[in-house]
């Protein structure tokens, strides 16, 4: 399946008419024509299965012949929120494989150890829609507004909450505590860890602390860890 993304069509639309950059790819690089059929999602489970009407390399014009509502292929909802990488690419590559692996909110956060504050989400963006087409899902993941920890632990927070950190204390194992369909909220710190402030204040909000195993992990290989861990998880269960 060749599965294409536009956030604003509904099931209400009976025609819809690619951008520019799609209708060339459509017409000149997949060689598709009048009648073919394609589909596109909205990225919010539905998936629009149509046929194309007028194969013009600028503006591809199809008619939406059946619409449909996908059931997501996972019964719990996970946020990550997760400290930027001073590599931009690795923060890339951590977006496209979460998205791959399934994820339901991302949440850039600022802390005191912090080496990169400024992001381009446009381009973030981006990875995440390309990555769901690429993966077949229907979903697109919610990527946040970066927001420094101190702000982002101000607000109510639901379900079951986490943060994985390196300082020698006490804490959990991350696998045994997930408990299967449970909404999660996990926190993953920056390259020079959590402050000792920033786990205070996490645990008074009641994060539990936990261990994603012996080994020392990069921020973007944790993040990556936690949510398969999650899918295992209620995999199994």
């Amino acid at each position: 399946m060749q599965l294409f993304y536009n956030k604003d069509l509904t099931s209400k639309d009976s025609q819809f008419t690619f951008d520019k950059t799609e209708s060339r790819h459509i017409v000149k690089v997949l060689r598709k024509k009048n009648g073919d059929i394609l589909q596109i999602t909205n990225g919010k489970n539905e998936l629009f299965t149509v046929k194309i009407l007028l194969a013009n390399d600028k503006k591809c014009l199809v008619e939406i012949i059946r619409s449909e509502v996908i059931q997501k292929p996972w019964n719990y909802k996970l946020h990550v929120a997760i400290a930027p990488t001073k590599s931009n690419d690795r923060l890339e590559w951590f977006l496209e494989k979460a998205t791959e692996i399934g994820i339901d909110e991302i949440t850039p956060i600022i802390c005191a150890n912090s080496e990169r504050t400024v992001l381009k989400k446009d381009r973030l963006e981006k990875i995440v829609q390309s990555a769901m087409k690429q993966s077949l899902k229907f979903v697109v993941p919610k990527l946040n507004e970066s927001v420094k920890f101190s702000d982002f632990m101000k607000q109510d927070f639901e379900g079951d909450l986490f943060i994985a950190h390196c300082e020698e204390q006490d804490k959990k194992s991350f696998s045994k505590e997930i408990k299967p369909t449970r909404n999660i909220t996990i926190l993953i710190g920056p390259e020079g860890d959590f402050n000792p402030n920033e786990i205070k204040n996490a645990i008074a909000q009641k994060f539990i602390p936990v261990t994603l195993g012996k080994s020392r992990l990069r921020t973007e290989t944790a993040g990556l860890l936690a949510i398969q861990t999650v899918a295992l998880i209620n995999e199994i269960n």
